[in-house]
């Protein structure tokens, strides 16, 4: 990808293209390559996994109003890659977002010039939809600064589920964004997770299996052979007598990726309502290993590390966010059984 660049008059270069641009608006430039493993797939499909921190709706606009191009040329959305083809971004936006600014208290765990990373809390959406259009993550990162309202989806890198707590990667610069979301497909942001999953682990592993739709389900994700390439690192640390505390690492970055692998490999994260398969309490448990196990209504999982370059001066950083309350109350009653 290459760096994107504001325009108008702010930008200092005051030619008749930049004329035409409003002075709120800003230029969002990128490139990217059709992967080979793509082929057949449609356009708007794979566009929303190169650039993921776009909506796939507007990727779709992008497309049909030819911001959004297939080896050079205007196409479809439903056109069908062959794989290898370059893919460039280049379109002006006056606002990519026009949520409204919120205050809603923000642990930020580390912020420079060109990002901040911030703890989320489980429960909080990352971003507006038809179901929540306020109140999420974004109307908090608009109030705590406003000039984020310029970037895609206010400058989120990456996503977390809504009951996913932890750490979440914030552009500040739509040239630090575009730097941010390349080492993000390039695998050089690491993301370490740790969950609590039903089941006990007796040693670690890789998980290497290809995620797509589920077939009948289109809320979920499912193992498919026709699916993306997906690969999920864990390793024990810590057994109970029923369940098992595990560290995990993100090497690619599919939607729901720890929650489908640890699924399919028979350790379901506890509280997952899509992949737990429900309620299930241990023969033998207490009343109050029981009581919490029902009690615990979403999945125990939490992005607890980030590391990555920072786009400002390139310096190294690694971030570790603090477990919620929740979940260090479920790991002690669990120990304790």
């Amino acid at each position: 990808m290459i760096a994107e660049s504001p325009t108008g008059p702010a930008a200092g270069r005051p030619d008749t293209v930049q004329a035409r641009v409003p002075a709120a608006a800003s230029r969002i430039r990128a490139e990217a390559q059709v992967p080979e493993d793509d082929a057949g797939r449609r356009f708007d499909q794979v566009a929303a996994e190169l650039f993921g921190e776009h909506s796939r709706s507007r990727l779709t606009e992008w497309i049909r109003q030819g911001g959004l191009t297939l080896a050079g040329r205007v196409t479809k959305p439903s056109e069908r890659v062959i794989g290898g083809e370059a893919v460039r971004l280049d379109v002006v936006v006056e606002s990519v977002l026009r949520d409204a600014p919120e205050a809603i208290e923000l642990e930020v765990l580390y912020e420079d010039a060109a990002c901040l990373v911030v703890n989320k809390p489980p429960g909080l959406t990352v971003h507006p939809g038809a179901g929540q259009p306020s109140g999420t993550l974004v109307n908090a990162l608009l109030h705590r600064d406003p000039s984020l309202a310029a970037l895609p989806r206010a400058g989120l890198v990456h996503r977390l589920d809504k009951d996913t707590s932890g750490a979440l990667l914030i552009a500040r610069t739509l040239t630090a964004h575009t730097a941010l979301a390349a080492a993000l497909l390039r695998r050089d942001v690491r993301r370490e997770y740790v969950a609590v999953v039903r089941g006990v682990a007796i040693a670690g592993g890789t998980i290497e299996e290809p995620i797509g739709r589920h077939p009948h389900d289109r809320m979920r994700k499912a193992i498919r052979e026709d699916g993306r390439h997906a690969v999920t690192h864990y390793r024990v640390r810590e057994r109970m007598a029923h369940h098992s505390v595990l560290d995990l690492a993100l090497e690619t970055g599919r939607t729901h990726q720890i929650r489908v692998h640890l699924a399919h490999v028979g350790f379901p994260i506890i509280g997952d309502p899509l992949y737990g398969g429900g309620l299930k309490l241990p023969r033998g448990a207490s009343d109050r290993v029981r009581d919490t196990l029902r009690q615990f209504r979403r999945q125990a999982l939490h992005a607890q590390r980030l590391g990555f370059m920072s786009p400002d001066g390139d310096r190294e950083v690694a971030v570790e966010a603090p477990q919620p309350l929740d979940l260090i109350e479920l790991i002690d009653v669990l120990r304790r059984e």
